[in-house]
């Protein structure tokens, strides 16, 4: 672990073997909450969708159908973390109606995201390069948050060539469709990942999710340049699709301390204290930490547990461990509290990174 990194709490204390017993109580999935939760997030959201195309450009209306829409899909598209959990099969055809209606006309079929999150929760993998869903935000300079940001301006394009061009291309060039699968083909925030070959975690149908990806890309474009559709259909779908990535770019960096840095082994008592919750209001905070997501650090203490499970698992944990302050270090009061705290930590490390160097040069 890099020296400049803020110090994790010490977890000598804390009672794994309780939580246990409690976790216990919440490890089914429901079918009914999950396929009535997503078809009314994607209907909802391809409603919306549907308002902002036809209504006036620029508009008010516009403006607030996109929001709508964008929100919705928020929460639909965010079924892709409870999928990368779920084993093959579940529901039914739940994955494919998914990629369907979400995955696919947002370019981020499952396959993008099933095998690098469950990396992501492996033993000796979190917080090292091979994890990539994690970049050392905390124990570096606090700049680099904002260019994270700022990237949710500038992937759906690269999302679109990605598809319509490389794909294609990859089926005439082998070492292209390597390249394609090892460093464009998932979504990681570091972007310097290396994914692994294909192996059994990943997605049995993942050519097929690719090839619809292309399909529909490039339907789209030809149906837009032959007029049959509208500008204001790409258009929109830029607007959402960024919508949904600023907003899950916030709520990533919420959803962890960031403070290792280097290749570190953690324990997953480590890996939970390192993580973060946002309990706030069950109204208002699920909109930007959707489908159980504002109780991240309980997910990687458990992340069998299904979504609709963790708020309760959640209090049950404060209610009934025989000491529950180490377990409450990881809350935070709300979604700027956690990016406060993120960006002061980044701060003092990046300020002892600087000293230590200034010293060393003397």
């Amino acid at each position: 672990m890099d020296a400049s990194a803020p110090q994790a709490p010490s977890n000598a204390a804390f009672p794994m073997a309780e939580a246990r017993l409690i976790a216990r109580r919440y490890t089914e999935p429901d079918a009914a909450t999950y396929w009535t939760d997503y078809l009314i997030s994607a209907g909802l959201g391809w409603a919306a969708f549907a308002a902002a195309v036809i209504a006036e450009p620029f508009s008010l209306m516009q403006a607030l159908a996109i929001v709508v829409a964008g929100l919705a899909h928020y929460r639909a598209v965010i079924f892709t973390h409870e999928l990368a959990h779920l084993k093959q099969g579940t529901f039914g055809g739940f994955r494919f109606v998914w990629n369907m209606l979400s995955g696919v006309p947002f370019l981020a079929p499952s396959f993008s995201y099933t095998g690098v999150h469950i990396d992501h929760h492996r033993p000796g993998v979190y917080g090292s390069a091979r994890d990539g869903e994690y970049v050392a935000f905390g124990a570096g300079s606090p700049w680099r948050t904002i260019v994270y940001v700022v990237l949710s301006f500038v992937l759906p394009p690269l999302m679109v060539v990605r598809f319509v061009v490389l794909t294609p291309l990859s089926y005439a060039i082998p070492p292209l469709r390597k390249l394609l699968w090892r460093r464009a083909s998932s979504l990681a925030i570091d972007l310097g990942y290396d994914r692994h070959d294909p192996n059994s975690q990943d997605d049995t149908t993942w050519k097929q999710q690719e090839f619809a990806g292309f399909i529909f890309a490039t339907a789209i474009m030809a149906l837009v340049v032959a007029g049959a559709l509208p500008l204001a259909v790409p258009l929109v779908w830029y607007a959402v699709t960024v919508f949904i990535l600023f907003l899950n770019s916030l709520r990533t960096l919420a959803a962890h301390a960031y403070r290792y840095a280097g290749d570190p082994s953690v324990s997953r008592t480590d890996e939970f204290l390192d993580s973060v919750n946002v309990p706030g209001n069950r109204y208002f905070t699920p909109l930007w930490a959707p489908v159980g997501l504002r109780f991240h650090a309980t997910h990687h203490l458990f992340p069998a547990t299904p979504y609709h499970n963790l708020e309760k698992l959640h209090t049950d944990l404060v209610a009934e461990l025989p000491d529950n302050a180490l377990y409450l270090t990881t809350s935070r009061k709300n979604l700027f509290d956690a990016l406060i705290r993120l960006w002061r930590d980044a701060a003092a490390a990046d300020k002892r990174r600087k000293a230590g160097g200034q010293t060393a040069s003397a």
